[in-house]
């Protein structure tokens, strides 16, 4: 699929993940509406003006705000690339050492977590899919492709990992069959599974480096954190490769997280 010239969307578009992947995108031509939330407005206009994009306020769990980051994609070019990068961590026990009812994990937090990761991954999905499927098609019959981003969580979760592994198996389990619904419309659906990424959630500062040095030491080769790029240059060819559809990739140098 041809990038240059079509509109795309990113949400978590601000930061992370989603802040290399809108750069990619950017630099293949495509003209980016980088989704994020209100309090990353700053930094996510400050993104998007740099890259020739917009920037959308767009909380995955508020389906009129993604309807809006659709209809401002629509306005800069045909909407043909979804790539979602919105989501959470969380890691919590499933009991307390107590032995209270209250101790064990708190049942809201896991349903917010389910809320941001998976339900919002698959409304942001079939309203930009809705977009696509208006498109007109290329020679091959292709009108957009969808690339989501899940976790090696999804199938090594570690001890606390309860809620986040729930979502991330979940985005993980519905690539699938969401492309094969999809594929009716010329819609192709794709997912990555990314491990241990160098992103801002590890922090800043000498602390965080030797943590995140820590870290790297685990990893197969090479032994060391991913870089945010590497993770935007897969999604970017994800899009791209036409043949490429209902995949579930993992970017992890060959780490199996261990249970702590």
């Amino acid at each position: 699929m041809e990038i240059n010239g079509i509109s795309a969307i990113v949400t978590g578009g601000a930061s992370g993940l989603g802040e290399a992947t809108s750069r990619q995108l950017a630099s293949l031509g495509a003209k980016v509406v980088v989704a994020d939330l209100d309090r990353q407005q700053e930094k996510g206009e400050a993104l998007a003006k740099e890259i020739g994009g917009v920037f959308v306020a767009c909380d995955v769990t508020k389906t009129d705000e993604i309807i809006a980051a659709v209809e401002a994609a629509k306005e800069l070019g045909p909407l043909k690339a979804l790539v979602n990068c919105a989501g959470i961590g969380w890691a919590t026990r499933t009991i307390g050492r107590d032995g209270q009812y209250e101790s064990a994990h708190d049942l809201d937090i896991f349903k917010k977590v389910i809320e941001i990761n998976l339900v919002g991954t698959f409304d942001a999905i079939r309203i930009a899919a809705t977009a696509m499927s208006q498109n007109e098609p290329d020679e091959f019959g292709e009108r957009g492709a969808i690339v989501n981003t899940a976790s090696v969580a999804a199938e090594d979760g570690q001890i606390g990992q309860a809620s986040y592994s729930a979502s991330k198996g979940g985005v993980v389990g519905m690539t699938l069959p969401i492309a094969r619904d999809l594929s009716a419309s010329g819609i192709r659906v794709n997912c990555i599974l990314p491990g241990l990424i160098d992103t801002p959630i590890y922090g800043e500062g000498e602390a965080a480096e030797q943590f995140k040095e820590r870290l790297g030491a685990g990893v197969l080769f090479p032994k060391r954190l991913g870089q945010a790029g590497e993770f935007a240059t897969l999604a970017a060819e994800l899009l791209r490769n036409s043949y490429m559809n209902a995949e579930s990739i993992r970017i992890d140098a060959g780490i199996r997280m261990q249970p702590k």
